[in-house]
């Protein structure tokens, strides 16, 4: 059985057990978090989307929060001088897929 859901603009494909990340939630280590938005559901015999799928949802433990590596962004425009230098690093949050409610 697996499920795709929706978080933080991006869409995952999950299984009980999985562990993934997603964009920075604002929970602790150890807190149980609930996805409601959930695209489509796949169990033994069928999938469900749309409004079926509406109705589950996934439940989740956050294992950690960090930091993902760094990524460079250089601007440069040629023959005037102009170059700028900058490092971003996106926060993310580690989840535990414990249950997928169908």
């Amino acid at each position: 059985m697996y499920a795709i859901i929706a978080t933080g603009g991006k869409q995952y494909k999950v299984a009980e057990g999985d562990v993934i990340r997603v964009e920075k939630l604002g929970a602790e280590a150890g807190d149980k978090v609930t996805f409601d938005q959930v695209l489509a559901v796949r169990d033994d015999a069928a999938i469900k989307v749309g409004d079926d799928a509406a109705k589950a949802s996934v439940e989740a433990t956050v294992l950690a929060n960090g930091k993902a590596k760094k990524v460079i962004v250089y601007k440069y425009k040629r023959k005037t001088g102009y170059h700028k230098k900058n490092g971003h690093r996106q926060e993310y949050t580690k989840v535990q897929i414990n249950k997928i409610n169908a």
